[in-house]
């Protein structure tokens, strides 16, 4: 019997906390006018559910370089979201607790996404 332990995409950390910021933001922006969701809103969004989505590809990609590749997308990702969190709190579009916690999230991804390109390296041989 083989007791070996598969790694699931629900057991990756940067992965969890990416789809659940994801959700987040997109509860926040749904509720902004026309004009803010077709200017910031569109934006965000997408540069935040990106990076769930990509570390969900690689986590799909068979080679190594191909993983890492995804994994590296995320994490600009989180750079881009960060952008955007900004402008929607310059402009007002957030409440401070709202940027507070989706830049504390960002603030925890690239060491996790990391962590991940590391346990790659180590664990795949291709």
């Amino acid at each position: 019997m083989d007791d070996k332990k598969y790694l699931k995409l629900n057991d990756i950390e940067a992965y969890k906390i990416a789809f659940h910021l994801s959700n987040y933001v997109w509860e926040i922006v749904i509720k902004w006018s026309h004009f803010e969701k077709i200017t910031v809103g569109e934006q965000f969004v997408t540069s935040v559910d990106s990076i769930s989505s990509n570390i969900a590809e690689g986590f799909g990609r068979f080679g190594k370089k191909d993983k890492i590749k995804f994994y590296h997308y995320a994490n600009a990702s989180v750079l881009e979201s960060l952008d955007w969190n900004e402008k929607a709190k310059r402009r007002e579009l957030i409440k401070t607790e709202q940027y507070k916690k989706i830049y504390n999230d960002l603030q925890k991804l690239p060491k996790s996404i990391n962590s991940l390109i590391k346990y790659t390296n180590i664990n795949l041989t291709i």
